[in-house]
C-alpha cells in the first residue's frame, strides 16, 4: 500500500483516451493509490480541490483549458508533484510544461508500467525532500533555502519554485562550487538510474536561472552544473 496517497489523473474523454486515463487509473490503484479521474480542464480543477490530490498525471491536450492552465493553477493553490503527458517531444513543449509547474514528463506513446514507475520515483522524492527537512537553512551570500517551508529568497526577493527545481537547487547548494554531472544530477534528485533523461536537467536548470539570475548556475560544458556561491 502507499499510504493513501491520492492521485489524480486527468485525460481528454474521446473513447480512446478515456481508455488509457482507465489504464492508467487501474494501474494506480493495484499498486495501493486512491485514484480520481477527470476528463477536461474544469473537472479536473473541481476534482483537484475536492479530492486534495498528492499528485496529478495531466494530459497537455484537454477540453475547457488546456493542461498547461491547469497546471498552473493547481501550483498557484498548492505545489505538488505535476507529472505531464504530451503527444510531441519537443524542447518548447518541454519548456513551457516545466515553467508552469510540471515536476516530469511522458510523450505519448507510454508503457502503463513506467508512468507508474516515475510516479513511485515522484513520491520517493517527496518523502526524501521531507526527511532533509531538518537541516532547515541554507545560506549561500544573497541566497537563502529555507529547506522546512521550502521557500526560497534571491537578495531578500521570493523566488516561486517547482517541487523539482527546489530539490535540484537544495542539491546543488549543499556542494557549492562543486561540479555535478548531469548523470549523478538525474541519479539524485530524480532517482532516474539510467541518463536518458539529460535534457529534463537542462531545462531545469534553465528555469532555475530565469527564476534566480543566469549568474547562478555554471555550466561545465560536456560535464554538468555547479552553484556559484552569490555574492
Amino acid at each position: 500500500m502507499n499510504g493513501g496517497r491520492r492521485v489524480l489523473v486527468v485525460d481528454d474523454e474521446p473513447t480512446i483516451a478515456a481508455s488509457i486515463a482507465a489504464s492508467i487509473a487501474a494501474r494506480l490503484r493495484s499498486e495501493g493509490y486512491a485514484v480520481d479521474v477527470a476528463h477536461d480542464g474544469p473537472s479536473a480543477m473541481t476534482r483537484f480541490e475536492e479530492g486534495e490530490p498528492d499528485l496529478v498525471v495531466l494530459d497537455i491536450m484537454l477540453p475547457g483549458f488546456d493542461g498547461l492552465e491547469v497546471c498552473r493553477r493547481i501550483q498557484a493553490r498548492r505545489p505538488i508533484p505535476v507529472l505531464m503527458l504530451t503527444a510531441r517531444d519537443t524542447e518548447t513543449d518541454l519548456l513551457v510544461g516545466l515553467a508552469v509547474g510540471a515536476d516530469d514528463y511522458l510523450t505519448k506513446p507510454f508503457s502503463i508500467r513506467e508512468l507508474a514507475a516515475r510516479v513511485g520515483v515522484l513520491f520517493r522524492r517527496v518523502d526524501r525532500a521531507a526527511e532533509q527537512q531538518a537541516q532547515d537553512r541554507i545560506v549561500l551570500g544573497d541566497l537563502e533555502i529555507d529547506q522546512a517551508e521550502r521557500r526560497v529568497l534571491r537578495a531578500g526577493e521570493p523566488a516561486h519554485l517547482t517541487p523539482t527545481e527546489f530539490d535540484l537547487l537544495v542539491h546543488l547548494a549543499r556542494r557549492p562550487r562543486a561540479v555535478h554531472p548531469r548523470e549523478s544530477l538525474l541519479a539524485n534528485v530524480w532517482g532516474w538510474a539510467d541518463a536518458t533523461g539529460t535534457r529534463t536537467v537542462d531545462s531545469h536548470v534553465k528555469a532555475l536561472r530565469r527564476k534566480l539570475g543566469a549568474d547562478l548556475i555554471r555550466t561545465v560544458h560536456g560535464v554538468g552544473y555547479a552553484l556559484e556561491v552569490p555574492r
